[in-house]
């Protein structure tokens, strides 16, 4: 496994003061936004696929600092029931497959998207329960007339340039967001859909995230990985369940709120997921999305550095010479 950071966090910085800082942190991957929701900060794709001495710059400028790129994120809702909204997204996502294969980048992670509830929705409807049954035919559509089409076309222009792993983020909000969704996309689209396994989302969802490694690494169906944690708030959770729709500014009033890795579990939290994703065949970036309110970013990150490096499984297994 390698140590990884999603550089959104330094978009304040430069690319070179921010690989510099991650080198001098011991970091070995960076998972870089172009574009979407994560932003352009340190990778532009317009500049990038078109002046072949800025792209060699960007290039140089990781092998400088001994960092390889685990895999360019570019989250949106690319079937957005608004068409200029949902076109822009969908740009940026084409052109983040277009920037990986020019860099050789393996993945490319992203949203599934969620769609209106009909045709004449202007805004997305996430669908958390099968009765009325209006709900049932909201997910009919959605799914398919909307998601299947158009992640059938995608994932057929990825592999027309080179990239097979879109690694789709589980978050509520959108059509995938758990195990059974990402595995009901992938079946019906092809293999090149997989998961982009972040805890977080899932511990405040209830779910527990090393029986959903197990599920998903079944199937190879894991591509990149965010280290993120969550704390429940069991009062609240207690009194208003874990749909918690209170601002994050309001950290009092929630079920649940992000947190630095290691703020929200411990170790033994920790290193059973690492462990997990070891049997399921996952030995790749183990990248760090910083979300913790009560925490700046530089420290936030410095933190989850110093916490994973003596919880990540860094060297091959080896033999079993006892055995």
């Amino acid at each position: 496994m390698k140590l990884g950071v999603l550089t959104v966090v330094l978009g304040d910085m430069m690319l070179e003061d921010t690989c510099a800082f991650l080198e001098e942190q011991g970091v070995q991957m960076v998972e870089i936004g172009c574009g979407g929701f994560p932003g352009k900060a340190h990778c532009d794709p317009d500049i990038l696929l078109n002046d072949s001495d800025k792209l060699e710059e960007f290039k140089s400028t990781l092998v400088k600092h001994n960092l390889e790129i685990s895999a360019l994120s570019c989250h949106g809702n690319m079937v957005h029931p608004d068409k200029e909204i949902a076109k822009s997204f969908d740009e940026d996502l084409s052109k983040a497959i277009l920037l990986a294969e020019k860099l050789e980048v393996p993945v490319v992670n992203t949203f599934s998207g969620c769609p209106g509830g009909s045709k004449e929705d202007i805004t997305p409807n996430w669908v958390t329960c099968p009765w009325p049954e209006d709900f049932l035919h909201i997910l009919d559509y959605q799914w398919n007339e909307v998601l299947i089409p158009y992640w059938k076309e995608k994932v057929k222009f990825a592999r027309e340039h080179n990239i097979h792993k879109i690694a789709l983020e589980l978050h509520p909000g959108f059509c995938v967001y758990n195990t059974k969704t990402l595995l009901q996309l992938r079946e019906a689209v092809g293999p090149e859909i997989g998961a982009n396994f972040d805890p977080s989302h899932l511990i405040w969802q209830g779910m527990d995230p090393v029986a959903c490694i197990r599920e998903l690494g079944k199937q190879g169906a894991i591509f990149h990985f965010h280290a993120k944690d969550t704390k429940i708030d069991v009062y609240n959770a207690a009194v208003n369940g874990v749909l918690d729709t209170t601002h994050y500014q309001k950290e009092l009033e929630r079920s649940w709120i992000f947190r630095t890795v290691g703020y929200g579990h411990g170790e033994e939290f920790w290193k059973a997921i690492v462990s997990e994703l070891r049997l399921g065949g996952y030995d790749y970036a183990i990248s760090i999305e910083h979300e913790d309110s009560l925490m700046s970013g530089r420290e936030g990150l410095t933190k989850a550095i110093e916490f994973l490096k003596n919880v990540l499984i860094f060297e091959d297994k080896g033999g079993m010479y006892w055995a």
